[in-house]
């Protein structure tokens, strides 16, 4: 399964003052399989360690941290032989050892040939509870479900890929003429999503009902991590944010209401929940801008926003819906395809394009525009289309009032650029950077 974060790592090696890598992601993105594929393809050997499995190597890590006796832990414990530059060490479920994660630090300031790639679950709510992380020794890298590129890959189709990134947007007329086939695959990803394990089960056996039982496994998990991990007193209050998710996205406005978590919620009572979702990866928020200023993150209202889930496919899942109402264009399924249709688009800004957007309104809500972001010259006003729709009323009054240089609408139609507004086919979002930033 080929992962674009692959090439990140290889960057990484190459670094000539490399720092200790630590991937951050959601349980079951693939933190594991991408270490270990890095190191079986880069490396001429791996030593691979897992803390939560290994009792007796935590313990030593609970000892002296003077490298080189680390180094023969290493070694007796794998039976591999640590060379520098040659040996890839991976320390896997490292929160399991807060003392490995302080050992960064001393590989960096005093081994920094030996390279070392680390990750675990619940990393980013461990740096919250207060263990030691080595700020300013490591390199950070999050990883995400596969974007809908990784999806076309993981099908068979690097050839339709390939057409993405190589066009962008310079020549988009084959793009255009297979659009047919981007579409299918599209509709297809709005199911699958691109947890590893639900993307593997499709490629193989085409079977969306186990695609389906796989994704119902994979929320169970994600709940029984806030039972087993959590506080007792946030669990229920994680549970009710977490399951209201898909009723917060079906809203027309899809701001984030606590009240529809339960009667006269607020704000208070759910912070560190929220909080706790969005340090280990299952959630996203988009906070509100008011006026699009630049820089956008000064002008942004962190108490106003819409939250997201890890995964369109999960999404999909947790709302329960059919195949058949995500595959066709039935008119009982479009408010909710336009909520799909943006948690979609969300991932591909941040896992592709690597922007992390804001969403605009007024005080009053209406005008919204789903996303912005921030370019060179301005701030680009995104409006999200589930099917080939063209009125672009939002973008236009967004426009009479703040003069963006350009606006850009996706949508299932073709890409095109008119005077003010280019079109961004759902597919081709890769195209966005190349269009307008």
């Amino acid at each position: 399964m080929e992962r674009f974060a692959m090439q990140d790592l290889i960057e990484w090696k190459n670094e000539k003052r490399r720092k200790p890598m630590i991937i951050r992601g959601a349980r079951q993105v693939g933190k594991t399989w991408l270490m270990k594929e890095f190191g079986r393809t880069q490396f001429r050997q791996t030593a691979y360690i897992n803390f939560d499995e290994n009792i007796r190597i935590r313990e030593i890590f609970e000892g002296s941290l003077e490298i080189e006796r680390l180094l023969l832990a290493v070694s007796a414990e794998t039976g591999i032989s640590v060379k520098p530059q040659d040996t890839l060490l991976i320390f896997d479920e490292i929160r399991e050892a807060p003392r490995a994660l302080t050992a960064l630090k001393y590989f960096y300031e005093n081994a920094p040939e030996y390279p070392i790639v680390a990750a675990g679950s619940l990393l980013g709510v461990a740096m919250h509870e207060g263990t030691s992380f080595p700020v300013g020794t490591v390199s950070f890298m999050d990883l995400y479900p596969l974007n809908y590129r990784e999806f076309l890959c993981a099908c068979g189709e690097k050839v339709l890929c390939g057409l993405l990134e190589k066009a962008a947007p310079a020549d988009v007329s084959m793009v255009t003429a297979m659009k047919e086939k981007y579409m299918d695959y599209l509709r297809q990803y709005y199911y699958v999503g691109g947890m590893p394990e639900a993307v593997l089960e499709f490629t193989e056996n085409k079977d969306y009902h186990r695609v389906r039982k796989i994704q119902r496994m994979l929320l169970d998990y994600y709940q029984q991590d806030f039972s087993k991990h959590a506080d007792a007193h946030l669990v229920t209050r994680l549970n009710q944010v977490w399951n209201s998710i898909p009723n917060q996205l079906a809203k027309e406005n899809k701001k984030f209401i606590y009240g529809q978590i339960r009667e006269g919620a607020r704000a208070k009572d759910f912070e560190l929940a929220i909080q706790w979702l969005e340090d280990c990866g299952l959630i996203h928020k988009v906070h509100r801008v008011s006026k699009p200023g630049m820089p956008l993150n000064a002008y942004a209202e962190l108490s106003i926003f819409k939250m997201y889930m890890n995964d369109v496919g999960l999404l999909a899942a947790k709302s329960e819906l059919p195949l058949q109402s995500i595959m066709s264009k039935s008119q009982l399924f479009t408010e909710f395809k336009g909520a799909l249709t943006e948690q979609y688009v969300l991932q591909q800004l941040i896992s592709d394009v690597r922007i992390r957007p804001y969403y605009y309104s007024t005080k009053n809500s209406r005008g919204e525009i789903d996303f912005l972001v921030q370019s060179e010259t301005g701030c680009v006003p995104i409006e999200v289309k589930a099917e080939e729709n063209l009125r672009a009323r939002s973008l236009r009054a967004f426009r009479e009032k703040y003069s963006p240089k350009t606006s850009v609408r996706t949508s299932m139609s073709d890409y095109r650029r008119e005077e003010w507004l280019v079109n961004i086919p759902l597919y081709a979002l890769n195209f966005l950077p190349a269009s307008v930033l």
